[in-house]
């Protein structure tokens, strides 16, 4: 029935597997022997991160953490105003962070985010995404760590929502326009 509403798939669930494979193999080249906390931003990221999870070898000691953080409220625009919804549960203080993400859009939340993790005197402090979409940017964020580049469409599945819905799609399509506008 959710597929009804894909207008396309943009991303194959074998594409995906085989590019957070390739994330997960980088990520641990670039952490070999270090102590590295994952956070993961709350709803949208969290398929993606424990597919990364996964894909990161044993030669890195991963920790997990969770925020989420929004400027979009339950809109499709976002606001510009960045609120944390949910904070880390202890100090990354010292640590190398890697911040996973669904998408970067405008880079509003993120630049927002990663300014804010860096204020808490994190040791370094990356940004992994799925997605990236640079022609929406309004903000400058660096990307360590880049899934797939996409065109400025209106995606969901593998953890992308559109008002709570869709996210267990295994791939990434296309939303028809009729169902958010």
């Amino acid at each position: 029935m959710l597929h009804n509403d894909v207008k396309k798939v943009l991303l194959s669930e074998e594409e995906i597997k085989k590019r957070v494979q390739e994330l997960g193999e980088a990520i641990s080249q670039d952490y070999k022997g270090e102590e590295l906390v994952l956070v993961c931003v709350l709803k949208g990221a969290v398929v993606f991160y424990t597919d990364l999870i996964r894909a990161i070898g044993n030669d890195v000691d991963v920790s997990l953490d969770f925020i989420s953080c929004s400027s979009y409220g339950n809109g499709t625009v976002s606001s510009g105003e960045v609120r944390i919804m949910k904070d880390l549960d202890r100090s990354v203080e010292g640590k190398h962070v890697l911040v996973v993400e669904d998408i970067v859009d405008t880079g509003t939340t993120l630049h927002y985010l990663l300014d804010n993790l860096k204020a808490r005197q994190a040791k370094s402090v990356k940004l992994a995404t799925l997605l990236n979409k640079p022609e929406r940017r309004k903000v400058d964020v660096h990307v360590d760590y880049n899934g797939f580049t996409v065109p400025d469409y209106f995606v969901i599945g593998y953890g992308l929502d559109y008002a709570e819905r869709y996210r267990q799609l295994p791939y990434i399509g296309i939303l028809k326009e009729e169902i958010y506008q």
